[in-house]
């Protein structure tokens, strides 16, 4: 991510383009999945404040964004052997209960008792601590590479909305855990 900088461009600037790419690539993203829980909440009276959810939910992802740009910024390139061990780590997390726990609270997206912007911070801290290993693929195979993206948005939105969502996910997983390995025997040069 750090190579992400212009030339002549100060760290602050980097780091404002970046953000502002990470934004526009988490709506792009994060809304196919988050708009049946937008439609819910509309429904349930609190039109109004649907926008207001939305933002909450994408202020929490904008967070995640600062976080991995200042770890990126922070630590070397990854090794290739390295990038294997995390998209390795992400498939094993697929498979926890803490994972299935974060997306049932994802999929549930309760709106009582809380206000609009509570609700919106609520579910983007459940959602990307539910999705923290798909995403930590994108972020070491490479935030700007389309294919990876999309393929990380599909898994995060079939997971959140298909009946099946915890089936998806260790499927996902299990993907995860082939590419990984796929990734590390080539860094060791086994493949």
């Amino acid at each position: 991510m750090s190579a992400m900088s212009m030339p002549g461009q100060t760290w602050l600037g980097a780091a404002a383009s970046f953000l502002v790419m990470w934004i526009v690539m988490m709506v792009a993203m994060m809304l196919p999945s988050l708009v049946p829980t937008l439609r819910r909440y509309h429904k349930a009276g609190l039109g109004r404040l649907t926008a207001l959810v939305g933002v909450g939910y994408f202020a929490v992802w904008t967070v995640f964004g600062m976080v991995a740009y200042l770890l990126g910024v922070a630590l070397p390139r990854a090794t290739p052997i390295a990038i294997g061990v995390v998209v390795l780590m992400a498939g094993f997390l697929q498979f926890t209960a803490w994972k299935a726990r974060h997306l049932a609270c994802c999929r549930e997206a309760r709106t009582r008792g809380r206000t609009a912007w509570q609700h919106g911070l609520s579910l983007g801290l459940h959602c990307s601590q539910c999705n923290v290993g798909l995403m930590a693929i994108l972020l070491v195979i490479g935030v700007m590479d389309l294919r990876a993206m999309a393929a990380v948005a599909v898994a995060i939105t079939v997971e959140r909305l298909a009946p099946a969502g915890e089936r998806i996910a260790r499927a996902t997983g299990a993907i995860a855990l082939g590419a990984g390995s796929v990734l590390i025997a080539r860094a060791a040069g086994l493949g």
